[in-house]
């Protein structure tokens, strides 16, 4: 219970890697802010009934637990949910930007999906929810957080913003960008005692990760070489969350596969 009356805001977290870092977070004693796009995004691959459930199956755990709805691309809609979240819990002590995804305007995945023939409606959608939903997160939290001198945000961004890459190229190079944006912002918090590290996961076991792509038989394969569990990521997150990473910031914790 280390993080035990702390608050929390999880972005897209009714689903894959934010659920497991919503409920990992609460599970410290965190309270928790539940966000998704919408609120049946949870069903899309069967990882939930709504967000309102994942965010009542928090509350069993013994702390406060809300779900809010937001296009996060949307300035308007990420500040009202920062909004909304600080008028339920009174503070936000932990940002974890978790939503994105290598998403089309209109299909669950850019097809084609490299730097010349995609379209460009999915590049402005790759964008927009990776790189530009991090922005405005981490600014209308940012600036409550260096009002109260005190907070821990944790970006996250992915492996492929560090490898060169055929396919998601797009998607690639707005993760990279989460990495010097963490760096940058955490020299403008560090004067008001603001974290701001990131976590770059490994490819992950997750709803959307088996529903747009072929997973090859892993056995035999070494533990360091295998596709990740949602726990795996989890406890980096929790790591940067944590008392132990007080003197850490902006740094970008790479997990490679």
């Amino acid at each position: 219970m280390y993080l035990k009356g702390k608050n929390a805001l999880v972005t897209g977290s009714s689903r894959g890697l934010g659920k497991q870092y919503a409920f990992d977070l609460a599970k410290a004693g965190a309270n928790v802010i539940v966000h998704d796009i919408t609120e049946d995004a949870a069903s899309e691959f069967n990882e939930a009934a709504s967000g309102h459930e994942v965010a009542k199956e928090i509350r069993s755990l013994g702390v406060t637990s809300e779900f809010f709805a937001g296009d996060l691309s949307d300035p308007l809609q990420a500040a009202n949910v920062v909004e909304k979240a600080i008028e339920r819990l009174g503070t936000i002590d932990i940002l974890v930007n978790n939503a994105g995804g290598d998403i089309g305007f209109s299909t669950p995945r850019p097809n084609p999906n490299d730097a010349l023939d995609i379209s460009v409606e999915d590049i402005r959608s790759v964008v927009d929810r990776n790189l530009l939903t991090t922005m405005y997160m981490c600014k209308y939290v940012g600036l409550h957080m260096k009002e109260r001198k005190s907070g821990k945000i944790i970006n996250v961004g992915s492996i492929a913003g560090h490898i060169p890459v055929k396919e998601g190229i797009i998607y690639a190079t707005a993760k990279a960008g989460i990495s010097y944006y963490t760096r940058s912002l955490a020299e403008q918090l560090r004067p008001y005692n603001v974290n701001v590290n990131a976590i770059s996961p490994a490819p992950t076991y997750t709803g959307r990760f088996l529903a747009t792509r072929t997973v090859q038989k892993e056995e035999g394969k070494p533990r360091l070489q295998k596709i990740a569990h949602p726990e795996d990521m989890s406890g980096i997150v929790m790591f940067l969350c944590g008392p132990s990473a007080d003197i850490l910031t902006g740094e970008t914790i790479v997990c490679w596969v």
